[in-house]
């Protein structure tokens, strides 16, 4: 009986362990991992900001948190004319480390299309991950460990999804602003294309939000959704952004162009317009189909949620026609993970949505960052640590 009892478990031990590994070799072939843990610096408050409103057209109110849970918490706040270029610093907890911006309450809508030789380093869906958005480009040479731009007149496109399931908002925001001033010193340019999750939260939808910045609206005496509200400097910022832009002949989308979308008869201008004025507005399917705006904006054909180049059975044909009514080599698109940065369609889709590392998480294995670099009419996959491979 102790033998049989002993050959059971003996058994049973061996199933277990090849059952894990099977599962070990599953999660690492799909890209997974596994969450073992979290920084315990993620739900610092002590300050965090900048958060900027507008009090009316002539004053701007500049608040950051200061204190902590023990000792309570309260706000400094500033008050400036919207005329005067404001000297702030934006702080960030896990390394204890800050970068200076320099605001002006200026916003400009950025053009559709870009036409030159320079290279193009675009990657997507940072979620928030400001260490991670951050040490891609040191290491990827687009700015130096000072945060200074290095890229010369190169494009950093931004392709939607920076914001969201992660505590680092703010940081991320702030950064991508601060590299458009750096980047235009130099004759270069950032691209920030929104994606669902700007409109998401520019229209009060939190429910992929960190539940730190509900702690933030209610220290500063806000509802969550008037952090991104017009009132808010950081939404009528990202409000001035495009959805989708054509640089250096390949079109940028987060979500992508649905092939009734190239029947249409619209231009990226118009396309940009018509997401621009819905930006506030939470969509909600209508009555009558037949409008453009919806096409657009819906969340299942719309640019910034589109999910058919790897959910649905397109043809080449359908792709090609796209292109074709665009004026396109290919569209680069995030949105849908992928294992890695690739090309499908005969090269004419490059999906670069993948898992990037968390700034406060502790993952196994550990995520690696990509991206996707075009330069001299070739493509390549960038990896975080600086190299890159020809796709």
């Amino acid at each position: 009986m102790k033998k049989s009892i002993l050959r059971y478990l003996k058994h049973l031990l061996l199933t277990i362990i090849t059952l894990l590994l099977i599962g070990v070799i599953v999660l690492l072939n799909l890209g997974g991992s596994v969450h073992y843990g979290d920084h315990p610096l993620m739900r610092n408050l002590d300050q965090e900001g900048p958060y900027l409103f507008f009090e009316n057209d002539s004053i701007l109110n500049v608040n950051y948190i200061r204190g902590n849970k023990t000792d309570g918490f309260y706000v400094d706040k500033q008050t400036y004319s919207t005329d005067s270029t404001i000297n702030a610093k934006c702080y960030f907890p896990l390394d204890s480390t800050s970068f200076d911006i320099s605001i002006r309450a200026q916003f400009k809508t950025p053009p559709t299309t870009y036409q030159d030789n320079s290279p193009v380093l675009a990657l997507s869906d940072i979620e928030s991950g400001y260490k991670t958005f951050r040490d891609f480009l040191i290491n990827n040479k687009v700015i130096d460990t000072h945060l200074n731009w290095t890229f010369g007149t190169g494009h950093l496109v931004l392709v939607g999804d920076f914001v969201d399931r992660g505590y680092s908002t703010t940081q991320v925001l702030w950064f991508i602003y601060k590299l458009e001033q750096e980047a235009e010193k130099h004759g270069g340019y950032v691209h920030y294309i929104l994606g669902n999750h700007e409109l998401k939260n520019m229209q009060g939808k939190y429910e992929a939000a960190s539940p730190k910045y509900y702690g933030v609206a209610a220290i500063l005496g806000k509802q969550p959704h008037e952090l991104y509200d017009h009132n808010s400097f950081l939404g009528r910022w990202m409000s001035s952004k495009n959805t989708v832009e054509r640089i250096n002949g390949n079109l940028f989308a987060h979500g992508g162009l649905h092939p009734d979308v190239a029947e249409a008869d619209l231009s990226l201008e118009e396309i940009n317009q018509i997401n621009r004025n819905n930006y506030y507005q939470a969509y909600f399917p209508k009555r009558e189909k037949t409008s453009d705006d919806e096409l657009i904006l819906s969340t299942r054909t719309g640019i910034c949620w589109y999910r058919g180049y790897f959910k649905e059975d397109l043809s080449q044909e359908q792709i090609d026609k796209t292109m074709h009514n665009f004026k396109a080599k290919a569209i680069v698109v995030g949105h849908t993970i992928q294992s890695k940065v690739n090309r499908q369609y005969d090269g004419k889709v490059i999906g670069i949505d993948v898992k990037h590392p968390k700034d406060y998480q502790k993952n196994w294995p550990h995520k690696k960052s990509e991206g996707l670099l075009i330069e001299g009419g070739r493509y390549f996959r960038v990896l975080y640590l600086g190299g890159k491979e020809e796709i």
